[in-house]
């Protein structure tokens, strides 16, 4: 508690500063995922420069070590990121450990109102404990699990004809998990222009987050839930539900049925590189690669399309992805950090990040007119964006992922045991970890 109030007065200390004009120059360092928005954001933050005086180092590491590399960083206590885009997942852990500044102060000086963020990414990015007024982070991109679609393959007479022979309805997106699984399985094996394709590239990665930023599409949709709404960290019964269970059993089925050869251990860009290369009819990604989906050559323009996960018997969800960008309680630059903060909430900077290829979650942005109509994949995104839920934000979040990673690719992938035994086993895990941790 000492802790978090040194934070939130550092914070007010740095808004002073900053309102009153006597931010020294610095030279920022901000840290991310290297991916295509953040070679957006270096181009967007020329800007910044241009106006502050301060000038913009960025440090970017791919994703399979993202994690690994920036949480060793906020664990040391290094001073080499004054501003980190950090994983949604790490709230929790850049709160409690003190990683992060908290920004509530800030906002109430400079007129930031976390009211006119998408909820979603407020509470997916920002706040800390969840469901209070306590913000540690701007929203920064919003993203979330969608799915690409050959648009030109469904729209073939001679597919839709057959398509409808045997399924009795058009070869269209699917509105459920089932449609969803029919549509890969039409295409599992197909011949198309000489070249023999499948149904669907979607996550199965093992050693970071990859198989369960996918499978928890399925399990949501099922009725899996994380814990007991009225008793918190109660699992029994809700992990391992009857639903959750089909759930499982759903990905697990898609998984053998209707994906690529040698697809057992695909994330982000081994699905992009499926579906660019023309291997797959459906893709399972993050929202972020539909802009570069719609500009490639081989796939691009009205050969594709995009649509949020369908829904299943549980209702209709997505699994959020996306971070809020912090700034790093180590750095020497804090009150330029905060500045740089004030800069991108502004809404003519939100949309220029859009125009550029990023992802705003200012809400006067997404609901001004014609948004909806501005890109081919606009509307997918602001549907999706509507449905989503996100893993554990827990500062143990690391130990919980891997749990999962472990019990899910050892039944989805590797055929071990069943579904139920996969999440009663996922179940205890998740128990020993909130033990040790004092929650239980």
């Amino acid at each position: 508690m000492k802790k978090n109030a040194l934070l939130a007065g550092t914070a007010l200390a740095a808004a002073t500063a900053f309102a009153g004009g006597e931010a020294r120059a610095a030279n920022l360092t901000l840290c991310w995922a290297a991916w295509d928005p953040a070679n957006a954001l270096v181009e967007l933050s020329k800007d910044f420069e241009a106006q502050s005086g301060h000038s913009m180092s960025f440090e970017f590491v791919p994703w399979p070590n993202f994690a690994d590399r920036m949480l060793n960083e906020l664990n040391s206590r290094g001073k080499l990121c004054d501003l980190m885009i950090g994983d949604s997942q790490w709230i929790g852990l850049g709160a409690e450990a003190g990683h992060y500044v908290k920004m509530n102060d800030f906002f109430d000086a400079n007129g930031i109102d976390m009211g006119d963020f998408i909820p979603a990414t407020v509470a997916g990015y920002a706040e800390w404990p969840k469901g209070t007024p306590n913000y540690w982070a701007l929203p920064a991109y919003a993203d979330v699990v969608g799915w690409t679609y050959r648009r030109d393959w469904f729209e073939r007479p001679e597919l839709q004809a057959e398509y409808k022979e045997k399924y009795g309805r058009d070869l269209r997106v699917p509105e459920t998990q089932a449609e969803l699984k029919d549509i890969a399985e039409f295409f599992q094996g197909r011949e198309i222009d000489g070249t023999t394709v499948y149904g669907a590239a979607i996550y199965t990665e093992r050693g970071s987050e990859g198989i369960t930023m996918g499978v928890t599409n399925a399990l949501y949709n099922y009725g899996f839930l994380y814990e007991n709404p009225e008793k918190p960290y109660d699992m029994e019964g809700f992990v391992n539900s009857p639903g959750a269970v089909e759930g499982l059993e759903f990905y697990k089925a898609l998984y053998d049925c209707c994906t690529p050869p040698g697809s057992s251990d695909w994330y982000m860009s081994e699905t992009i590189d499926a579906f660019k290369s023309g291997q797959a009819a459906l893709q399972m990604n993050f929202a972020f690669i539909w802009p570069g989906v719609n500009a490639d050559p081989n796939v691009g323009g009205d050969r594709s399309g995009y649509f949020p996960n369908p829904a299943g018997p549980a209702g209709q969800f997505a699994q959020l992805g996306g971070q809020g960008i912090s700034v790093v309680s180590y750095s020497d630059n804090q009150d330029a950090a905060l500045e740089y903060i004030k800069w991108f909430a502004q809404p003519e900077v939100q949309q220029r990040w859009w125009d550029m290829g990023g992802a705003p979650a200012l809400q006067a942005v997404v609901d001004a007119p014609g948004f909806a109509e501005s890109q081919p994949y606009a509307q997918a995104f602001l549907d999706s964006m509507a449905i989503v839920k996100d893993f554990w934000a827990e500062p143990t979040y690391a130990e919980l992922l891997l749990a999962m990673q472990n019990r899910v690719h050892r039944y989805v992938i590797a055929g071990e045991g069943t579904a139920q035994e996969a999440l009663d086993a996922l179940v205890r895990d998740w128990t020993e970890v909130f033990e040790d941790d004092g929650k239980l």
